[in-house]
């Protein structure tokens, strides 16, 4: 389905506006100074790919909401930070935002160890705050009510990892996982959705830092494992499958959503990754979908642009795009720079984002819901839908 020129243009911002989006900024016609977000993200250090995928979304992104005008006469920017994948760093970073009247918001990056060292002071100086990072534990509604998750849920990746471990009929499995607040919380959800399957599970696991995963690889073959699960960021996962095939693993290999980076793999990566299953959400197969839906045409124009720019597409794209437009929404909604009424609008936020149909309420501050994740293959040095 082709959808008229006319529709696309109002779908720029994701078609997920709020309902109040049609309303012009009450402050448009007097105030002309940036609306100013904060981005802490990883741009240097081991999660300097997925950084960088974040900081080019968030750049495409405002300026597509800027050429928009959904803010009136004021311009929409975006100060980033380089924490280095490094807690203190990032601490540093984020107390200077706080101490900015101008900052409106602050969208932090996939270190869930950066977040977890400041939460406690985002809450307490009452900053709204979207977090791309994977963790869950930061975004507890009770204890801090002024954080917002956006990416990858544990839980969520470990009961689709399982459906599709089910589907193999596999009576042993071997999990490479890294040693962070991420990669604990996916063990943990892991070991409770095979124990329903009475699939045994051997664990391997590495730091986040490490770029040799060899010996973490061998130890989880030492049991000669019917499947090996990567639940690993997409540098780490693209080692430890080429660490695998080399060492003579011939199983399938199944991969968590946070794995998912690059749509191209690059060798020796696409041979050691090829036939592997997937989480992700459907923005990485893009191509694979129809445009039945506004939502689904934004999605497909969000992955075109994105490829224009940059020669490529990033699954975390969506991640940080998704951010910085409930940010805006919430701006749009309220027609002024309130902190607490943004955290207010984020709460209750349900719109169909780039990433996947995003849902917030008071009890639950992580947004993307379980029916935007699918399962992929790798097919010819590239991701698609599974069957």
């Amino acid at each position: 389905m082709r959808w008229p020129r006319a529709v696309m243009g109002g779908l720029l911002a994701l078609t997920i506006a709020s309902t109040s989006a049609c309303q012009s900024l009450g402050i448009g016609s007097e105030d002309t100074g940036d609306i100013v977000i904060g981005a802490d993200l990883e741009l240097s250090g081991p999660l300097a790919a997925v950084g960088t995928a974040y900081r080019r979304a968030l750049d495409l992104k405002r300026d597509q909401i800027n050429r928009s005008g959904v803010l009136g006469a004021r311009k929409l920017r975006i100060e980033v930070t380089d924490n280095g994948s490094d807690p203190s760093l990032s601490q540093t970073n984020i107390a200077k935002f706080l101490d900015r009247s101008d900052v409106a918001a602050i969208i932090t990056g996939a270190c869930s160890e950066c977040l977890a060292a400041s939460s406690k002071l985002l809450n307490e100086r009452h900053m709204p705050t979207v977090a791309l990072a994977p963790a869950s534990d930061v975004v507890n509604p009770v204890e801090q009510p002024y954080i917002f998750k956006l990416g990858p849920n544990a839980k969520d990746s470990a009961a689709a990892l399982a459906r599709e471990l089910q589907r193999s009929r596999a009576e042993t499995a071997a999990l490479v996982v890294a040693d962070d607040a991420y990669g604990r919380e996916g063990r943990s959800a892991l070991e409770g959705e095979l124990r329903k399957l009475d699939v045994e599970m051997t664990v391997s696991t590495v730091r986040l830092a490490d770029t040799d995963l060899t010996q973490a690889v061998q130890k989880a073959l030492d049991d000669k494992p019917d499947v090996i699960i990567l639940w690993l960021f997409p540098d780490q996962a693209a080692a430890a499958a080429a660490s695998a095939r080399h060492a003579g693993f011939k199983g399938q290999l199944y991969l968590d959503m946070a794995a998912a980076g690059d749509l191209f793999l690059g060798e020796p990566a696409a041979k050691a990754i090829d036939n592997a299953i997937m989480i992700s959400t459907h923005t990485m197969a893009i191509d694979d979908v129809i445009a039945t839906t506004p939502a689904k045409a934004a999605r497909k124009q969000w992955f075109r642009d994105y490829t224009s720019r940059y020669g490529g597409y990033n699954a975390y794209a969506s991640y940080a795009a998704d951010a910085l437009q409930l940010i805006v929404n919430a701006i749009q909604t309220i027609g002024e720079i309130d902190r607490a009424r943004i955290r207010d609008i984020l709460e209750t936020t349900q719109i169909d984002g780039l990433s996947g149909p995003l849902r917030m309420t008071p009890d639950n501050h992580s947004g993307l819901m379980p029916q935007a994740l699918t399962a992929l293959v790798a097919r010819g040095g590239r991701w698609r839908v599974s069957g």
